[in-house]
């Protein structure tokens, strides 16, 4: 694969990452105004840096935008008319409607959205996916790229806000989960770097758990809890100060949040 990575920056890097340690292009092109600090992935052997996005565009099949917000349109419309039929254009970028891009470049085009979330970075993304019409046809090839850093999921456009708050939003929710367990880790007598990694690697299990069983959280909960013990004492304690109300409640406060933010 031909792929060009347009923004360079943190996200474009870990993409770049995940793609070239998994031998997953041909060649690649990364594009950044300042090439200075990205200068070393040419020691890839089939990477070019360039600050040329039209270069990039020319030479690539696949395109990954990665750019701020704010300087997406100007880097379409600068590069739009370098597309053929053969692109594929992907975008990382938040909040910004396959409709918006369609106008700039048209709906002829292989259009998707993607939204990896920061775990992108150690290759554990949960990434979801929606397309144009015509982009359908490519959303295979968009998993298989997005796969690499983590797991996929094709989800309906309209969701694709609903996915931010569980996904990206979702990382700091669960860091606060670690957080505290690590600090009544702490109060039971471990120091703070045991007690991070007590935390840390059990929340992990429990994920791993699930992804590798199929069960239902439920069923991995029963088979830890026994008559009067202390597993269901804590559990119980825990929904009565209103543990998973609060974790609900905080996660649709989230998704209003940033309905207000898209309608503003």
């Amino acid at each position: 694969m031909k792929i060009a990575i347009i923004g360079a920056g943190n996200l474009g890097l870990a993409i770049a990452k995940g793609i070239l340690h998994s031998n997953g292009a041909t060649t690649m092109y990364l594009t950044k105004r300042n090439t200075k600090s990205v200068q070393d992935f040419e020691k890839y052997g089939n990477v070019t840096v360039t600050s040329d996005n039209q270069e990039a565009v020319k030479n690539s099949d696949i395109l990954v935008f990665a750019v701020q917000p704010g300087q997406f349109v100007s880097i379409l419309e600068e590069t739009k008319d370098l597309l053929t039929e053969k692109h594929v254009v992907i975008s990382t970028i938040t909040g910004f409607s396959i409709s918006k891009i369609e106008e700039i470049i048209g709906a002829d085009k292989f259009i998707i959205r993607s939204m990896p979330n920061t775990a992108i970075s150690v290759g554990k993304s949960m990434t979801c996916i929606c397309s144009n019409e015509l982009g359908k046809k490519r959303v295979d090839l968009a998993k298989a790229i997005f796969n690499r850093m983590g797991h996929t999921m094709e989800i309906p456009e309209e969701q694709m806000q609903a996915a931010t708050v569980i996904c990206a939003s979702g990382i700091a929710f669960w860091m606060r989960l670690i957080r505290a367990t690590t600090q009544g880790a702490i109060q039971l007598g471990f120091d703070a770097k045991e007690a991070q990694e007590l935390a840390m690697h059990t929340c992990n299990g429990a994920a791993s758990l699930l992804i590798e069983s199929g069960s239902h959280p439920e069923e991995e909960i029963d088979r830890v809890t026994t008559p009067k013990g202390c597993t269901i004492e804590g559990l119980n304690e825990m929904e009565h100060q209103g543990l998973s109300s609060s974790l609900i409640r905080g996660i649709v406060s989230s998704f209003e949040k940033i309905s207000q933010i898209r309608k503003g």
